[in-house]
């Protein structure tokens, strides 16, 4: 959420000096950047996608320390646990540790490659950021180190699964598989991964003319078999063996065409194998596309897979990211574009109650909290970016505390007022927002809590 002009002037005084003063080590700070791109308390929607050098001191400082190594494993560990709100941030710190001035970060960075950046997107956007970070210098980045970690993330993985990921995300920001297989120089270590790099390099036909009159081993003829699927899909126009080769292949909405897209039969097939993620971001589109109709068999098999606890624990969906789909399909019509639907009772049964059971996919802390909730004037604004109130909002927080950790207290405060609220565990979204809202609001003031902590001697 993003705090008004107060709310910013109150908590930087108290955040940098006088008796509210509290020291934050460099390695907070930079879990604080990985998670959110900011090293700062106070998180802005408005500055989500601003990450640089300028916001990222806490790093540069454990660089200069020569606690690299350290870095480069907070970062994996974010990447790894799904920790972040974006990959964004962690993959702008990479870049950063693998151009550092230190041997043993250089490595470290590099080392860590195939771990954070698990798909193409990923690989591109590390990739810029180090063309970014080079600017106005006169060395390029494409030296031997990063050839040879780019040409390990192509030859390392398993064939099939490279086959997938470069049919899938062919380019981004600027850069294709085509611009790193040649800057990186990649040597291919059998046969298969050099027809898939021959694919890249040269196209379905090129690859047909070299292996067609040859004796070809089995994981090559697997490869070749899949290759020349995602070509025929790409040059099909019938709907019933589009369908047949989804279903039978698992492709994926990347590796069809637009006009494919069109078809209900073809976003049948693609949902068995969608992810739970994607089925939550296009349940708009499909209920635009009549896909998703009251009552249908197709409905129901969504509402089921959405409920799912073994699903939704698979895909570590957070209970945020429930509330987020379920307001947006609320809403009825995208934030772009002229798409529009009428949001069907079942699918928002079947999301609020994923909302519920998906708050055992929180990790505990296992420690003491309090629960600050400003309930000023602003608590009837609406959070930048979505449809969400600040209402809401802060109650789900709330929730997520209430319902995860063992020790937490709930306080409300306005102008001048810190009041406790009665939140549980077993209370629903409706009222713990509720139980916010009936305080009486006013101006905000953030120390009000912080300052009731400090003459306590339990704090």
């Amino acid at each position: 959420m993003e705090p008004s002009a107060s709310v910013m002037s109150n908590h930087t005084l108290n955040s940098t000096g006088g008796a509210g003063q509290w020291d934050v080590s460099d390695k907070a700070k930079l879990c604080r950047f990985l998670c959110y791109g900011s090293e700062g308390d106070a998180y802005t929607a408005k500055d989500e996608d601003r990450v640089s050098i300028q916001n990222s001191g806490a790093l540069l400082s454990l660089l200069q320390e020569g606690r690299g190594a350290e870095v480069v494993e907070e970062i994996k560990r974010f990447a790894q646990d799904g920790r972040a709100v974006r990959p964004g941030p962690a993959l702008f710190a990479l870049a950063l540790c693998s151009q550092h001035s230190e041997v043993k970060t250089r490595q470290a960075a590099f080392k860590a490659l195939k771990d954070v950046c698990r798909d193409p997107a990923h690989l591109f956007s590390f990739i810029q950021n180090k063309k970014q970070l080079k600017e106005g210098m006169k060395c390029g980045i494409w030296g031997r180190a990063l050839r040879k970690a780019v040409s390990d993330w192509y030859v390392e993985q398993d064939v099939m699964t490279l086959a997938a990921a470069v049919t899938r995300c062919k380019q981004k920001e600027g850069w294709s598989h085509q611009d790193l297989l040649r800057l990186s120089h990649t040597k291919p270590a059998n046969e298969a991964t050099a027809l898939v790099c021959k694919y890249i390099m040269k196209g379905w036909k090129e690859v047909q003319a070299a292996y067609s009159e040859k004796e070809n081993s089995e994981e090559v003829v697997k490869v070749l078999s899949y290759l020349e699927v995602v070509e025929k899909v790409k040059h099909s126009c019938d709907e019933t063996e589009v369908v047949n080769l989804i279903e039978e292949h698992k492709l994926v909405k990347e590796q069809l065409l637009t006009d494919h897209l069109k078809s209900k039969q073809v976003w049948r097939a693609l949902l068995k194998e969608m992810s739970l993620h994607s089925v939550l971001r296009f349940l708009g589109k499909m209920t635009a596309n009549k896909i998703i109709e009251p009552g249908s068999p197709v409905t129901q098999a969504v509402c089921e897979r959405i409920q799912c606890e073994a699903t939704l624990r698979k895909a570590k969906i957070h209970p945020f990211s429930l509330l987020l789909s379920s307001e947006n399909y609320k809403r009825g019509h995208g934030y772009q574009g002229k798409t529009k639907w009428e949001a069907d009772s079942s699918i928002l049964k079947a999301i609020d109650s994923a909302f519920y059971k998906s708050f055992t996919n929180v990790e505990a802390v296992g420690k003491r909290f309090v629960v600050a909730a400003d309930v000023s004037a602003s608590l009837s604004s609406i959070v930048p970016g979505t449809s969400i109130s600040t209402a809401v909002a802060a109650a789900a927080v709330t929730m997520i505390f209430a319902r995860t950790e063992a020790d937490v207290d709930v306080l409300a405060y306005s102008e001048g007022v810190l009041v406790p609220c009665s939140v549980s565990a077993n209370m629903t979204l409706a009222q713990v927002t509720a139980e916010l809202v009936k305080i009486p609001g006013g101006t905000t003031d953030c120390t009000l809590p912080i300052r009731k902590q400090e003459p306590s001697p339990s704090w």
